[in-house]
């Protein structure tokens, strides 16, 4: 009898761990704008030390101040949810409604505002890890979710960009060097016990996980390799700037008023992959919500259509062209997608966007639903990015992944 329980014990978890899923970020129906994730920085990266505040924040551009929950899910290093019960990761209750909320406040385009701190009074994170904020309708349908990383700072991580020694990709990479210092921390099987997930301007999905160290150091973990921490440098990310609803800049040609909301048509970009590399700063892809017509970004700022245009080329081919930025997590969705236009022989696309500074890029799908990041902007090792190293540690008989330390490096101080 014992027997049988046990095999039916085994193939209950086998079915458990089958069904478990990597929690991807979902994106949100076209009426929720403007979502801005963060911890105490600017960063819309939010990775934080634990006790450290996160802010969400939203846009509903149904503005009929309908109810929104919030769910919180505890995953592992592979972004599974962890085998942690709620009580063991959460102080308090999770699901509960979002109450700070406010309607727009003298702007063309009406929408609801919705606001949400964790931790707050309702709940507090217990343990580090990775984590995923889920929104949720009053139907229970969920909305989106955002990612984000809790971490207790243990461990020392220092890193530095390297140029590839690799002469097919001499000038097109960049390549992370990093070591772990443990300090106090001890370590007794370090290729076991910790793993770690090395991130290129805030982008998940070119991330890379799974590195072992490639040797000690006394107690340090050194991590040199070569093409196992490689990534593509890409390009500068191109860039404009709406907080003046009326006023063109540099990036913008002209501005008009149309039935409902401001039109701001771009300068047309174009093709750099062949181009040499010029500096420019930018944000790595992200953006800012502003406003000089307001004092409240937040509730005063307007959406307004922005143009966007392309030259087609031969080099497109019959690939789908995308607007690419944090402004929609990265989505390549029939929103951001462009369109020809025969009669001037380019790619068009029009977005609502809230006023602000925004960066963005041009990306490509081909027929086979492979995604190219720089046909158009073309691969630099001189591009300045960001890179962030998390590192996870799990100790034989742990129930989840924990996160003992974060480093970071910029390729602005490239070397050979």
């Amino acid at each position: 009898m014992r027997f049988f329980l046990k095999q039916i014990i085994v193939g209950l978890l086998c079915i458990q761990g089958a069904l478990a899923q990597i929690q991807e970020e979902i994106n949100p129906p076209d009426h929720i704008k403007s979502v801005i994730f963060r911890g105490p920085t600017d960063d819309q990266f939010p990775v934080v030390q634990i006790g450290e505040t996160l802010r969400l924040e939203f846009d509903d551009l149904l503005a009929n101040e309908q109810d929104y929950y919030y769910k919180i899910v505890h995953c592992d290093y592979d972004w599974t949810p962890s085998d942690l019960l709620k009580s063991q990761y959460l102080d308090g209750i999770d699901n509960q409604r979002i109450i700070n909320y406010e309607n727009s406040y003298t702007t063309l385009e009406t929408y609801s505002n919705y606001q949400l701190t964790i931790p707050n009074e309702n709940v507090r994170l217990r343990v580090t890890g990775n984590y995923l904020i889920e929104i949720y309708n009053s139907s229970y349908e969920l909305q989106f979710s955002r990612r984000f990383m809790v971490y207790k700072d243990v461990v020392k991580v220092g890193a530095e960009v390297k140029r590839s020694r690799d002469f097919n990709f001499l000038n097109e990479k960049q390549v992370v060097h990093f070591r772990i210092n443990p300090g106090n921390f001890q370590l007794v099987n370090p290729k076991q016990e910790v793993k770690v997930a090395i991130i290129q301007n805030n982008y998940w999905e070119n991330a890379i996980y799974n590195i072992k160290p490639q040797f000690t150091l006394g107690a340090e973990l050194v991590y040199r390799y070569d093409q196992e921490t490689a990534f593509f440098g890409g390009n500068e990310y191109l860039l404009f700037d709406t907080s003046d609803l009326r006023a063109p800049s540099s990036q913008i040609a002209r501005i008009e008023i149309g039935d409902r909301l401001y039109n701001h048509y771009l300068f047309s970009d174009n093709f750099r992959a062949n181009e040499p590399y010029t500096y420019f700063p930018d944000i790595n892809g992200d953006f800012v919500v502003r406003t000089l017509q307001g004092d409240d970004a937040s509730r005063e700022a307007e959406y307004t259509k922005v143009h966007f245009s392309l030259p087609y080329t031969e080099a497109l081919g019959l690939d789908d062209v995308y607007i690419f930025g944090k402004f929609n997590n990265y989505a390549l969705s029939e929103e951001n997608k462009m369109t020809y236009n025969e009669n001037n022989g380019m790619m068009e696309a029009t977005l609502i966007l809230k006023q602000g500074f925004y960066n963005y890029k041009y990306v490509t799908k081909n027929e086979a639903g492979k995604i190219n990041l720089n046909t158009v902007g073309g691969n630099f090792h001189f591009t300045e990015n960001n890179y962030m190293i998390l590192v996870y540690y799990r100790n034989f008989g742990d129930l989840y992944d924990s996160i003992i330390g974060v480093g970071s490096a910029n390729s602005r101080n490239i070397s050979n």
